[in-house]
């Protein structure tokens, strides 16, 4: 198994928490994505990689038809608990890419901060013969910015805490404002000849955390989470000491969330 693999599969260890600690994804995006896919009312969807159902619940109490694919049991079976009011919704555990496909049969394909998981080659190609004529994909996630409630000095000093205590995940370079921050999504969806031109829509918001919330998102990423106990137990003290003595338990992070979206051709 390739360590890309590994992490991957990371997160199904820590399904509840990833439940609990992660983000959602801004009621803008979501509805972008229905206004610019232009999928019909009650039209069907096609999820990859749907985690714990953050961004399933949202079409799901739209009223649409979703098969969301999951590679983590752990995390399938918190999201079908997330959404047994909805019985629209059907979830599946395995790989996209060795998903048994049903060409065609979705007006909408969406992942959220799970497609670049996938193998690209297969990624785009089945995503798109899934999609009916005029049909859409989506793929959005969150990037680390800068944002206004930062200012003290709070990144370059946990960039320390990072660079002492766990140099394998450390990396350089200042925190980017929103409108510095690229992506090649979308030159990769073009550039797979499966996709029309794709529309790129940014939503920069922030969120404050106290210290133990803090961690607890630190502790639902893969890397974090890849990290030998003992590093990663003098990590998260670094940070924890950092929080409460510098800046009084709290501390903001920014968020951007990005979307690209593009129809079959």
């Amino acid at each position: 198994m390739t360590e890309k693999h590994l992490l991957r599969a990371t997160f199904d260890g820590q399904a509840l928490l990833y439940d609990q600690a992660r983000p959602g994804y801004p009621e803008a995006l979501i509805e972008d994505i229905i206004a610019l896919s232009g999928i019909p009312e009650g039209g069907r969807i096609l999820e990859i990689g749907c985690g714990t159902g953050q961004a399933t619940l949202p079409f799901a109490q739209r009223g649409y038809s979703l098969l969301a694919v999951e590679l983590g049991a752990n995390l399938a079976e918190v999201a079908r608990r997330n959404l047994a009011a909805y019985p629209q919704v059907e979830i599946r555990v395995g790989t996209f890419e060795d998903w048994p496909l049903q060409a065609q049969s979705f007006d909408l394909a969406i992942s959220a901060t799970a497609f670049h998981w996938v193998a690209p080659d297969i990624g785009y190609r089945k995503m798109a013969e899934a999609l009916r004529p005029g049909g859409a994909a989506a793929l959005f996630w969150h990037k680390h910015v800068y944002c206004e409630q930062e200012e003290g000095g709070y990144y370059d000093a946990i960039q320390e805490v990072y660079r002492r205590e766990a140099p394998e995940i450390f990396t350089d370079g200042p925190l980017l404002y929103a409108e510095e921050m690229t992506e090649p999504a979308g030159a990769g969806m073009e550039s797979s000849g499966w996709f029309g031109p794709v529309t790129v829509r940014r939503y920069p918001w922030a969120q404050e955390y106290d210290t133990e919330s803090y961690l607890r998102v630190l502790n639902t990423y893969s890397d974090h989470l890849h990290l030998p106990a003992t590093t990663r137990e003098r990590l998260y003290n670094g940070i924890r000491e950092l929080i409460e003595t510098r800046f009084g338990g709290r501390i903001w992070k920014g968020y951007l969330s990005l979307l690209y979206l593009a129809h079959r051709r």
